[in-house]
């Protein structure tokens, strides 16, 4: 019943075979999703190659640098994506960066810089590719990003990225309410923790997975494909009465007291 041919589907954030994008990606494309893929490029390459090499037997038809810090790159994802494809159906939204230095210690010594560093890329891109790819939407579309407990409570080295994915989850709604009135839906998935690149950056993580096992009703954490499983029901039409949402896929672990 979950059928996504026929769409196309751009993703973001993919770095690695760990990271949840990567996760999401192959079960678009096992949907029968038509899929293009960013990547964030470096001066030598070697992460458009690492990715290239990756999603090679997805076979996406759009593979393009893209730096959400860079204004010129996000236009020029989109004007590809309108040449290329003409319209736009689902945007999957994975990103997100916080300096090592303020994921730890005392919250309140957050460095101005780094503050600001994290809620551009990890929420405000949000908004700004949301805004890019409305025009596109012409057919109505999904639009899903990640999120994680720790914008709702205080999660020990999670420090500024919870701001972050707290501004990420209100701004999930305060899209949604916009974009709703051209059939566009926008929903976040809160996943447990995965060992990923990112989440290597937060001092513990091996603690906090180890905890959830213990903890959580199914007593064990999820994976990159399960998160990517409930992102390819968000982006189809089993979902068409659905936005604004933060779904919980962790196992179980959010509905714990203790």
């Amino acid at each position: 019943m979950l059928n996504l041919t026929g769409k196309n589907a751009l993703v973001t954030g993919i770095a690695n075979n760990r990271s949840i994008a990567w996760g999401i990606a192959q079960q678009l494309h096992k949907a029968g999703a038509n899929l293009g893929i960013t990547y964030l490029p470096d001066e030598r390459g070697k992460m458009e190659k690492k990715v290239a090499e990756l999603v090679e037997p997805l076979n996406p038809s759009l593979f393009l640098p893209c730096n959400v810090q860079n204004e010129d790159q996000i236009k020029s994802t989109f004007e590809t994506i309108r040449d290329q494809w003409g319209k736009l159906d689902i945007l999957i939204h994975c990103l997100a960066f916080a300096s090592k230095d303020d994921l730890s210690g005392d919250f309140s010594q957050t460095s101005r810089s780094g503050f600001n560093t994290a809620l551009e890329i990890s929420t405000y891109s949000l908004v700004q590719l949301s805004g890019a790819a409305k025009p596109l939407m012409t057919e109505g579309g999904s639009i899903v990003t990640l999120t994680y407990l720790g914008g709702v409570r205080a999660i020990p080295n999670y420090n500024v990225m919870g701001v972050a994915k707290a501004g990420l989850e209100m701004s999930v709604r305060y899209l949604a309410a916009e974009l709703g009135a051209q059939n566009i839906r926008v929903n976040a998935i809160s996943a447990g923790p995965i060992r990923t690149l990112a989440s290597s950056a937060v001092g513990g993580i091996l603690d906090m997975i180890h905890h959830v096992e213990e903890v959580a009703p199914l007593r064990r954490t999820v994976t990159q494909l399960e998160v990517g499983n409930a992102a390819a029901f968000l982006c189809s039409d089993l979902s068409s009465g659905i936005t604004g949402q933060i779904l919980y896929v962790d196992a179980g672990y959010e509905i714990m007291g203790m």
